[in-house]
């Protein structure tokens, strides 16, 4: 009779011990400490993991628009120098931008334009898809409410959006305004996309799913200067001219 554990056998049975130990020792078992997923839009002074549950918001799904760095500006340096190629010195925007940096010396013009760029995209995408959950992270109740109407309104009418961006300029601050602690921001955005609306059928009923459009959106962002929440949100928008 032939010995069941042959040397082959004996082989392959130590394989599969390798394998599930293996196995255990990479994907181990989740114990609640393990570090979220990487947030590109995140402040680099957002609040860590174990202080989010502090956050008015809870710590909930919110792409943050950066508007620090890491190293404040120097002290007594001209406002005219720490904004250039931001704001024109004496301007009104200079002003609000010099307020917002007294509340918060950390403030970088520069990170929030970038992540201002980033949550255009993110939202006008999530608005083309009807991603309400990314969009109620990102923008004000009224504005949501308003995102919403347009979105219930194409799914009742069976209809799908698609938006494609070719391009996205970096954005420039129009206005700026500081009240008490609140703080806005007005950035035009231009950018070229391709965007068309198809009905049930799949037929386009608006847009050209090939032809490139150049678009100018005027957004205003807020936030409340020292508050633990590093999120700034979109309170309003208009189409540019």
């Amino acid at each position: 009779m032939q010995d069941s554990f042959d040397p082959l056998t004996i082989i392959f049975l130590a394989l599969a011990v390798f394998i599930i130990w293996k196995l255990r020792s990479v994907l181990g078992q989740r114990t609640g400490g393990e570090r979220p997923p990487y947030d590109p839009f995140a402040r680099k002074d957002a609040a860590k993991p174990d202080e989010k549950a502090s956050q008015p918001d809870g710590g909930g799904k919110v792409i943050h628009l950066p508007g620090s760095g890491p190293v404040a500006p120097a002290a007594g340096q001209p406002s005219g120098e720490r904004w250039t190629g931001i704001a024109e010195k004496g301007a009104p925007v200079t002003a609000a931008l010099d307020s917002i940096a007294a509340a918060e010396p950390q403030f970088d013009a520069s990170q929030f334009l970038e992540g201002a760029k980033s949550a255009y995209e993110t939202i006008v995408l999530a608005f083309s898809r009807g991603d309400r959950i990314t969009l109620k992270s990102l923008l004000s109740q009224e504005v949501y409410e308003g995102f919403e109407r347009v979105i219930a309104e194409r799914e009742k009418e069976g209809q799908r959006s698609e938006t494609t961006f070719v391009a996205i300029a970096q954005p420039v601050i129009s206005d700026a305004e500081v009240s008490g602690k609140n703080a806005q921001l007005t950035l035009r955005f231009t950018s070229k996309l391709i965007a068309a609306t198809r009905n049930r059928a799949g037929d386009v009923v608006d847009g050209d799913p090939e032809g490139v459009v150049d678009v100018t959106d005027v957004w205003t962002f807020a936030r409340t200067l020292g508050s633990r929440d590093p999120n700034w949100r979109l309170v309003a928008t208009e189409a540019g001219g």
